[in-house]
């Protein structure tokens, strides 16, 4: 019989879950045994798979991360892995596999299928929002509603006390999470990576929205935000970026320069856990349905696409040659109410 085989690798996301129930769905339709890999590619180099059918996907749309598990394995410079890996694919009689994952998993998938070893199909998840070549990732929304309810919980107790709240979100490289999350949870100030914050800026705009009586505001800043003359605070190690420490220097400036009682609140991985919105099940079982279609259509190299709200798909060395930064319309949309 057709197999095919189906991983989730790099950082859980919501959503993921959604995926892998449509594959199975969709693949027995089409007469293929799914096989479940554990752990990302880390599984297929042990061989930890199993056969997934209705039974053991019913009931998990709704659950957050992947019953598969994960890992964040990188085999692009580990012969010996790679060799394993190959040999375990061919071994298990997969006709084809579906990676799902974001940057570094598709980067995998495509040096691995460039070099003939696999036939892969990506599917792509980003809470960050940041892979090219889909105008959505699937994890996404979520993150941002999750980063939304926790900026509306943070504003009543900003208020109440009359301290500046600086909030900490993900997103490493891109800022799409802080720049939506903000926009919605009516932030003050939001700080991202692709815009160089020049903090005294930032200082003047909530000493003047002091003086007009708003005696609380709220910043929102991505974890791998830019800020001019205090990156270096935030890599302590030679030249590595430490991320997860820019809210503590910001919130540590602000104060200081201020003198308004300033608190810091990191969400961390609470954005990427937790039961997916409606809109992540939506896309990540059409990504899952779709991914199949491409492998009885024999489409490998492929990476499932969402452009101009319609499924499609694009060559996944597209998808991963550069990152997608925020729309900057959106940006200039959010500058209107900085401190305001």
């Amino acid at each position: 019989m057709k197999k095919i085989g189906i991983l989730t690798g790099g950082a859980d996301c919501p959503g993921l879950n959604s995926v892998i129930r449509a594959v199975v769905r969709k693949g027995m339709q089409e007469g293929y045994v799914v096989a479940g890999i554990k752990n990302g590619w880390l599984g297929l180099v042990e061989n930890d798979m199993r056969i997934l059918d209705i039974r053991q996907t019913t009931g998990i749309l709704d659950k957050g991360g992947t019953i598969l598990g994960t890992s964040r394995m990188t085999l692009l410079d580990n012969a010996t892995q790679i060799k394993q890996l190959a040999e375990n694919y061919k071994r298990s009689g997969l006709d084809a596999l579906i990676a799902v994952g974001g940057e570094e998993t598709l980067k995998i998938a495509l040096d691995l299928f460039n070099k003939g070893l696999i036939k892969v199909i990506g599917v792509p998840k980003s809470i960050d929002n940041a892979l090219s070549g889909t105008d959505y990732a699937f994890g996404f929304d979520t993150a941002v509603n999750v980063a939304t309810e926790c900026i509306d919980r943070l504003h009543t107790t900003a208020e109440s006390h009359h301290r500046i709240i600086v909030i900490e979100v993900m997103g490493r490289y891109t800022g799409w999470i802080a720049l939506e999350a903000g926009i919605a949870g009516g932030a003050d100030e939001i700080l991202i990576p692709e815009i160089p914050t020049d903090l005294r800026k930032v200082c003047e705009d909530l000493k003047a929205r002091h003086s007009r009586g708003r005696n609380f505001s709220i910043i929102v800043v991505s974890e791998g935000a830019s800020v001019v003359g205090y990156n270096k605070d935030m890599a302590p190690v030679g030249e590595r970026r430490r991320f997860g420490y820019v809210g503590e220097v910001v919130a540590k400036v602000i104060e200081e320069s201020t003198g308004f009682e300033t608190r810091v609140s990191v969400l961390g991985h609470i954005q990427r856990g937790g039961t997916p919105t409606a809109y992540d099940r939506l896309v990540g079982t059409q990504f899952g349905v779709k991914a199949v279609e491409l492998v009885t259509q024999g489409k490998f190299g492929q990476m499932v696409s969402l452009r101009d709200n319609k499924l499609q798909s694009v060559d996944i060395a597209r998808a991963v040659k550069k990152r997608k930064m925020i729309d900057m319309e959106l940006y200039e949309l959010a500058k209107v109410f900085f401190a305001a």
